[in-house]
């Protein structure tokens, strides 16, 4: 599948990540949806059918453990790639055994971000 086909679900509570993400992303070929609201995620993951989550793992209500384990459960969506972003870097251990593909600390590297992106959508 040609990238320019390739999209992304990126979920956060900071409109501010959601935003700089897109701007980052999008020039180099994705298609982007963001949500804040990490309750609406699963639905919209089965709507949209991204190819990639991006994945903040400290929100209200439903954290990004929550969610990763939602998403590893359900038959329709468990094998979606995901890519934690967080600004706690002793999280990593926790969030790959929780089933998530890569993590990434905040402040991210947006080179090794973007690289990330294509390593893992290029699959």
């Amino acid at each position: 599948m040609d990238i320019k086909n390739k999209k992304i679900m990126i979920c956060d509570d900071d409109q501010g990540i959601l935003d700089v993400l897109e701007m980052i992303l999008e020039p180099e070929g994705y298609t982007v949806y963001k949500e804040i609201d990490s309750t609406l995620l699963l639905k919209r993951l089965k709507s949209e059918q991204p190819d990639l989550l991006l994945l903040d793992l400290w929100m209200p209500v439903l954290s990004g453990y929550d969610i990763i384990k939602q998403i590893r459960a359900d038959r329709k969506i468990q094998s979606l790639p995901i890519i934690v972003l967080s600004a706690s870097r002793n999280e990593e251990k926790i969030a790959l055994e929780t089933g998530c593909d890569k993590f990434i600390s905040k402040p991210f590297d947006m080179n090794e971000l973007i690289a990330s992106v294509g390593k893992i959508t290029e699959i």
